[in-house]
């Protein structure tokens, strides 16, 4: 595995962290983002980061339990601190540009975590390929979707797959790795090789599978709670409790949507075409959704989803 310089394409909940966690192990990172009013949302999803694992790595001194994106052995207070300082200068390294040529141009490895948009992802990839150089291997972080439906549009579907990381990644360390019928297996093997140099444990899929391994469970689940609470059911607090004290779960499936991002929950589920019929399910599903977002409750990096945050 040759990758030196990292672009994340977006920076986004998990856009943000897998770039950080790419520079926090020694990777050059760019992350290329849309606007300039997109930089000025990145901006502090990264500041709350630099602080997240400053302040973990300092309460692994005495702690029994690391968070497995860290290490997974007893540490020295100095090997500690070491990594502190690492994760303050991953957060200085970091560079965000709106340009494609600046990002792309000398470009090792590209992980797309833009909008679950089939439009929106078509567009970018058509005008990304414009500045990549031959080298290039791009992955798709896409939650629910296909990379063979992308493939054709990158320029090099041979060098194209799908690395789908859990939220909070630092300390659920999974890297979903999901080729496609296209897919070289030089490439596949060096994005393994990727996805372990950032302390990720790699789960190879064998085949394509929407949603992959996580979101094929995932998903059913918070669709069922925000069938419940779309339905006047009960109240999302309600929901909560009664998954994690019939469960033992340390949280329910709405504060799980918090931890995802609301708008990545409602781009979802506009994408059954049922969402259209507001007396459907799916419908009145966005319709809640939407009604959050409107009132800028997008989620725990918004300070406020179903639940606030401080």
């Amino acid at each position: 595995m040759n990758f030196k310089k990292v672009v994340v394409a977006g920076g986004g909940v998990l856009g943000s962290q897998i770039a950080y966690q790419s520079a926090f192990w020694g990777f050059d990172v760019t992350i290329w983002l849309r606007s300039e009013a997109s930089i000025g949302r990145a901006t502090p999803k990264l500041a709350r980061l630099k602080d997240i694992y400053v302040n973990t790595l300092e309460a692994m001194k005495t702690s029994t339990v690391y968070p497995r994106g860290f290490a997974t052995d007893k540490l020295s207070d100095e090997e500690i601190d070491a990594m502190k300082e690492r994760a303050i200068k991953a957060h200085d390294s970091l560079t965000l540009t709106t340009s494609y040529e600046e990002a792309f141009k000398d470009a090792d490895f590209v992980i797309e975590c833009i909008a679950e948009d089939p439009k929106q992802k078509i567009a970018f990839y058509t005008e990304m390929a414009k500045y990549l150089p031959d080298k290039t291997v791009i992955a798709t972080n896409s939650s629910t979707m296909l990379p063979s439906t992308f493939a054709s549009y990158t320029g090099r579907p041979e060098k194209y797959l799908a690395l789908h990381f859990a939220n909070e990644i630092w300390k659920n360390n999974t890297a979903e790795i999901m080729g496609h019928a296209g897919t070289d297996s030089k490439y596949y093997d060096e994005v393994v090789d990727f996805a372990k140099a950032i302390h990720m444990v790699p789960l190879c899929l064998k085949k394509e599978q929407p949603g992959y391994i996580l979101n094929t469970m995932l998903v059913p689940f918070l669709t069922a709670a925000e069938y419940l609470a779309a339905n006047d059911v009960a109240d999302p607090e309600t929901i909560d409790q009664t998954w994690m004290l019939g469960t033992g779960a340390p949280a329910g499936p709405f504060r799980i949507l918090d931890i995802v991002g609301l708008t990545t929950a409602y781009n979802i589920v506009i994408m059954k075409p049922e969402a259209k019929d507001p007396n459907s399910n799916a419908g009145k599903i966005a319709a809640m959704l939407k009604k959050y977002i409107d009132e800028g409750k997008t989620g725990v990096n918004a300070g406020e989803g179903f639940y606030k945050y401080k």
